[in-house]
């Protein structure tokens, strides 16, 4: 997906990349502001980051496409009311918390941004909330509306990097990508590492730009790009109750060229899905799987999930061990339980590039054996280190290299194509996830 293959050698060489792709573009400012809390339902302490986007002047022109978990988050249920709006001027999101099917909730979230809007002149109509974090738990309202004034001392004009900052949880570190055009850019940041396969995962994307396109264009392009962008990735294959993906435009650089703004805006959203999976909670390799010649383009879609989505082929990779008959039976399982007759004399299985199967048997040999297995460590974002005092983190908090496990399945049998992105299944996300809120 990455227009660029990118390496970086350490964290700081990574940090100056993300300053490097930060400026915001014109008509937006960022704030945030970090503060300790006690959540009422596990009396310990915590802290909360609330970050705010706000806008020059409000602006008619904005999108968003939400989760489809039938129990969204109270900010989801007020963002889908918020499309309704006559315009926008504020985003308003808060970490450790996301407030779903809390007690109170959604008039907690309204409150939320009535406060805001009070500060900024604006009506609380005119502003979206967001909430990421534990799900179950109610927002501590008061401590973030004395929060809030801090936030707005921190508004400026010139980057985006502390709102990618201010919006993680468990991820190792912060994503943004833009793409520049003429005068004016799109700038998006993302969060999301864990419970992740959106169907539009936690999963928050905000992308800027201040290229002018009227409401009804970006709803259009919006719900066209994510298909083959967040929903085309999986984690661990379990949809969040807060996914939410903004799109929206200041307006103050003409639109000089729409197909032009279409690619960037798919650029965009494409390098954020797959930084959303190279940093996924414990994933040491990002597995991409190319579905071609399928009779349709769901077919082939719905393969690809199936296979980043299957456990026992997760491990095999995590383990760098190229078990290749869990990653066939994985096909196999999916084909066979479709509605669809497919005839998979035709079908070929490639990893790394190397042909695995192909004539409906396995094309196997200790060359091949060995070049797998090459590949596999040679995808490896970092090596496993021991667990300490019984738990696994991960070694790295950047992404050395943008290496895929690379598979593709030929089917053979029409002219469609899919391709997803997942991860593998290591010890380190078991313990991140058996450790979340304890």
């Amino acid at each position: 997906m990455p227009s660029t293959s990118l390496h970086f050698s350490d964290r700081s060489s990574h940090r100056a990349w993300l300053a490097s792709q930060a400026k915001l573009p014109a008509g937006f400012r960022v704030g945030s502001s970090r503060f300790d809390f006690v959540p009422q339902e596990a009396p310990k302490p915590a802290k909360m980051t609330l970050t705010l986007i706000a806008l020059d002047k409000p602006t008619p022109d904005f999108a968003a496409v939400f989760t489809k978990n039938a129990f969204p988050g109270a900010p989801v249920i007020v963002g889908r009311k918020r499309l309704e709006s006559e315009n926008l001027g504020a985003i308003i999101i808060n970490n450790k918390i996301s407030n779903v099917c809390a007690p109170g909730g959604e008039a907690a979230s309204e409150s939320l941004c009535a406060e805001v809007g009070k500060l900024l002149g604006l009506k609380a109509e005119q502003v979206l909330p967001s909430s990421t974090g534990v799900i179950g738990w109610g927002l501590p309202i008061q401590a973030m509306k004395e929060a809030l004034p801090r936030a707005l001392t921190t508004l400026e004009s010139g980057s985006i990097l502390p709102a990618a900052e201010g919006i993680v949880t468990t991820d190792l570190y912060p994503k943004i990508r833009r793409f520049d055009l003429g005068k004016g850019s799109i700038v998006g940041i993302a969060k999301g590492a864990g419970m992740i396969e959106p169907n539009l995962a936690t999963m928050l994307v905000y992308i800027l730009t201040d290229i002018a396109l009227p409401r009804s264009e970006l709803r259009e392009l919006l719900r066209e790009v994510v298909t083959d962008s967040f929903n085309s990735i999986s984690i661990d294959s379990d949809t969040s109750t807060s996914d939410t993906v903004v799109l929206i435009s200041s307006g103050l650089v003409a639109c000089e060229d729409r197909e032009a703004f279409k690619r960037g805006l798919k650029q965009v959203c494409c390098d954020l899905a797959e930084d959303v999976v190279r940093n996924g909670e414990g994933v040491r390799h990002v597995i991409k799987v190319s579905v071609t010649r399928a009779k349709d383009h769901s077919f082939a879609h719905a393969l690809g999930k199936t296979i980043v989505n299957a456990p026992l082929f997760k491990c095999a990779v995590a383990g760098n061990d190229a078990n290749v008959g869990r990653l066939i039976q994985a096909i196999g399982k999916y084909v066979g339980a479709s509605d669809q007759k497919t005839d998979l004399s035709k079908l070929e299985v490639r990893l790394g590039g190397i042909t695995i199967f192909h004539g409906g048997v396995f094309q196997l040999d200790p060359l091949k054996e060995k070049a797998l297995s090459s590949h596999l460590v040679g995808a490896e974002l970092y090596q496993s280190a021991p667990p300490k005092d019984g738990v696994f983190t991960a070694a790295i908090d950047y992404p050395p290299h943008e290496k895929c496990v690379e598979i593709t399945i030929d089917l053979g049998t029409g002219t469609e194509a899919a391709t997803i992105f997942g991860g593998d299944l290591t010890h380190e996300y078991v313990s991140e996830n058996a450790d979340y809120r304890s």
